[in-house]
């Protein structure tokens, strides 16, 4: 087989690439993990997409059995049947390709065709328009269908979609797997500043939207940011035309009280899931004062991480990027 040159979009997903490795293929393989157990280095959900030639995208257990994946893909493929394939401390493949710590994975490996391409391309367009939607899959059969959150009639599904929990159910008909797809993290910062410079690359590399807003020509230069989301704007407006929801993060790091007090109101204002703000106790503690006088209560107040970031010691814009970034990992996974 001449080796295809395949498209990789910018922002990519497994789903994405999938969609646009279909225009040189007619087939690709879609491996899922089902259900993990232990140290399995991959939650339920995680995803792999393979080419016919053998190339891949994504991950299934972080490097630990991806090869002998790829290679079950390429029977998948050439016989268009899924397979459910299981690793686990008694096998040795999975010894032998270094699952850690005695960790199990269930993977589900299917085709998508030509046919499936309306599919991915709704798939697509919910998660652009922050839609949690769920690809329900019968594990024996592979017969795949699309459910949003709006139009799940199973209360078990519907709740799974709104807990944003993927996983394996079992029905009168058979056994699912229910793929639950929530929209990405965005992060919001306020303020074009150093720390902003690390947090904003960070983030991008675990998969969140990050926009920069800061109205100070100086800071808001689209050089310093590499092409990231940057608006040359106040927080207020932009922030009210983003309509925050329950996937959203923002922290406000301008140093500037004036600049910080806008964009923590808009913030408080929204139900988004965390709220940051640089500065010490005790300019902290300056800034509930105001935010107090501005008509918000104790309830809404404490909604607020500052000093923001995790308490590791953290000097320096780098470390602190570090440290914040890990916090809203921490709040966004509910983990104690």
């Amino acid at each position: 087989m001449n080796r295809v040159e395949l498209p990789r979009p910018a922002e990519s997903t497994p789903i994405s690439v999938a969609r646009d490795w279909l225009e040189a293929f007619d087939t690709v393989a879609l491996a899922t993990v089902v259900s993990a157990w232990g140290s399995a280095p991959v939650p339920v959900g995680g995803q792999l997409v393979v080419a016919p030639d053998g190339r891949f995208e994504g991950s299934v257990s972080g490097g630990c059995v991806e090869i002998d994946v790829i290679t079950e893909a390429q029977d998948v493929i050439a016989n268009a049947k899924p397979k459910l394939l299981e690793f686990g401390v008694a096998d040795e493949v999975a010894w032998r390709a270094g699952l850690p710590c005695g960790g199990t994975i269930k993977v589900l490996v299917e085709t998508l065709q030509a046919a499936d391409r309306s599919l991915l391309d709704r798939i697509l367009d919910a998660q652009k328009f922050r839609r949690p939607i769920a690809v329900t899959t019968h594990l024996e059969t592979g017969e795949r269908n699309l459910v949003e959150a709006a139009s799940a009639l199973s209360p078990e599904l519907a709740a799974r979609i709104s807990a944003g929990e993927s996983g394996v159910v079992t029905r009168d008909d058979g056994d699912f797997f229910v793929l639950v797809l929530m929209p990405s993290v965005r992060l919001f910062l306020a303020g074009a500043t150093h720390i902003s410079q690390v947090l904003a690359d960070l983030a991008s590399r675990v998969g969140y939207d990050v926009a920069i807003v800061d109205p100070r020509p100086a800071f808001a230069s689209a050089a310093r940011f590499g092409g990231m989301t940057l608006f040359e704007d106040w927080p207020e407006p932009q922030f009210a035309a983003s309509a925050f929801d329950g996937r959203t993060a923002v922290v406000a790091l301008t140093h500037a009280a004036h600049l910080d007090d806008e964009a923590l109101t808009a913030a408080l204002r929204s139900n988004c899931f965390y709220v940051g703000a640089l500065g010490s106790r005790k300019t902290h503690a300056k800034r509930l004062e105001r935010l107090r006088a501005a008509g918000f209560e104790e309830h809404d107040l404490a909604r607020i991480h500052a000093p923001v970031g995790l308490a590791i010691g953290a000097k320096g814009p780098a470390e602190i990027a570090v440290s914040i970034l890990a916090e809203i990992v921490k709040v966004a996974r509910g983990a104690d």
